[in-house]
């Protein structure tokens, strides 16, 4: 490693810093690796664009814009101008980091973005990507969507090996990985390929130089990256197609399982696989929640599926009511989908507050009393004195499904019927989405029955995990179905095995 080396990188900041190479390779370690071991997972955005003569910035922003359903906590965009690396990032929502003066300042014509979400406890700046690093004249920011599973093993390696860490977050392991295989005289992409075999776990990663903007995804896939071409041509990297649209992109395929993608400035593409063994395993949570309605995953329509959710869901667990209704935003689509196939009126029942957003002005005592008022109000005249079936597209602790439903019999509501979207979610997620530890999941310890008892419905019904594949229209071994099934595609770490096998035997 080129320790010596002190050619400088413009920063803009949220403090405005100008930062050298070595601070960037060493850092100044915040936190010994033990107090890390669980604090990488993370669902977030990735955006990547090479289009020289282009305002890549101002690209970059829209697209995390579009990007903003898969991180709130914070953001991040930094663009290559030559040599330099102009390098914004801090903690909020995409309107709320970036202006018109902060846009002006990210000249350049090769930008990654970042939208980021992170467990409590880790939402500091310092975990704010794009991550940037550097050896001798190469500097390279990076941006992910995951979470590995050896993160911690990777971090160790690297830290006897003279590396220290700025942040939490194992994307700063997978740059510095990139770094120590180019010390070990490697190429750019043979030294991108051999970090990449040494992580385990799910990654979707965008990251660029100035002269190579990158794609890699993890063998299995478990997370979405796509690829497309701007008006002229201009090639584009982002986690789903509904960033492609704001920007005016044209989708072009999906970046394939296992495979890294170099693009160069003259938009040449270079694709080769890093691994000899491919074993899709697509998160099926991301098609029934997380992604944007208005994405597509294999051709096929994130919107129309969730409708076709709803349809099988119908078909499995009829019921004699006035009207449908959904838990806003997520769960509208399988409503819709219920309704047609039940021959019963859609209605909206529940008004989403689509202001609310992220604040930090906490509500009084009296406020948090009210629970779920603050982002839904109930349409009485709809409800009052009705049957509703309620569609909702998971339950995890069921707090939410109780309010909802108590918020609804106060309302006046006769019968109160969920029908859940999803089949019940009884494991937690190692790759890359936040979903509990299983002594906080309701459905891991409790039957259907007790948990229509918890939160005071009429009836509950889940579809069945053969009705969900069904609907995709895709097999079985397609997908990633680990929170629904405990059956988890990607070896995971051994603590977190113990942990898993220690709630087992004390439930």
């Amino acid at each position: 490693m080129d320790i010596n080396a002190q050619s400088e990188v413009i920063i803009t900041h949220n403090h405005q810093t100008l930062v050298s190479e070595e601070a960037e390779i060493y850092g100044s370690a915040k936190a010994e690796s033990s107090s890390l071991e669980h604090a990488w997972k993370e669902a977030c955005g990735v955006f990547g664009i090479m289009a020289p003569g282009e305002d890549v910035a101002r690209l970059a922003f829209f697209a995390l814009y579009a990007l903003q359903h898969r991180g709130q906590e914070s953001c991040g965009i930094a663009t290559f101008s030559n040599d330099n690396v102009f390098w914004h990032k801090d903690l909020g929502l995409v309107s709320q980091v970036f202006n018109e003066e902060i846009l002006a300042k990210l000249s350049g014509d090769v930008a990654v973005g970042h939208t980021r979400y992170s467990t409590t406890g880790s939402n500091s700046v310092c975990n704010a990507q794009p991550i940037l690093v550097a050896y001798k004249d190469i500097k390279i920011v990076l941006a992910h969507n995951g979470n590995l599973v050896n993160a911690t093993e990777l971090r160790n390696y690297l830290i006897l090996k003279g590396y220290k860490f700025e942040s939490a977050t194992d994307s700063e392991v997978m740059a510095k990985l990139i770094v120590l295989e180019l010390n070990n005289k490697n190429d750019l992409k043979s030294a991108i390929k051999e970090a990449f075999k040494k992580c385990k776990g799910a990654y979707s990663v965008v990251l660029a130089t100035k002269d190579n903007l990158v794609a890699v995804r993890d063998p299995d896939g478990v997370r979405p990256l796509c690829i497309g071409t701007t008006i002229k041509n201009q090639h584009v990297i982002a986690s789903e197609t509904c960033a492609l649209d704001i920007i005016g992109a044209s989708y072009k395929r999906e970046v394939a399982p296992g495979e890294i993608v170099f693009i160069t400035r003259d938009q040449k593409l270079d694709s080769s696989l890093f691994v000899s063994e491919i074993k899709p395993h697509h998160c099926i949570f991301e098609l029934i929640y997380f992604s944007r309605p208005d994405s597509t995953f294999k051709g096929l329509s994130i919107y129309h599926f969730r409708k076709e959710l709803g349809r099988q869901l119908a078909r499995e667990a009829p019921v004699d009511a006035d009207y449908v209704i959904s838990v806003p935003d997520s769960g509208t689509p399988a409503a819709i989908g219920f309704a047609e196939e039940s021959k019963l009126p859609f209605s909206e029942g529940l008004i989403k507050n689509r202001y609310v957003g992220r604040t930090f002005i906490q509500p009084s005592q009296m406020l948090r009393e009210l629970g779920i008022r603050l982002k839904l109000n109930p349409l009485r005249d709809i409800i009052a004195g009705k049957k509703i079936v309620v569609v909702d597209d998971s339950i995890v602790r069921g707090n939410t499904s109780r309010k909802i439903v108590k918020l609804l019999r106060d309302s006046g509501a006769k019968e109160i019927h969920m029908r859940i979207s999803s089949p019940p979610v009884q494991w937690p997620c190692f790759y890359g989405i936040d979903i509990d530890s299983r002594d906080q999941l309701i459905a891991a310890k409790n039957s259907v029955d007790e948990i229509t008892k918890f939160i005071e419905a009429d009836t509950l019904k889940y579809i069945s995990h053969e009705g969900m594949i069904k609907s995709t229209g895709l097999s079985q071994d397609t997908f990633c179905t680990a929170c629904f099934s405990g059956k988890y595609p990607i070896e995971i770490p051994q603590e977190l095995e113990g942990a898993k096998l220690r709630y087992e035997k004390a439930t």
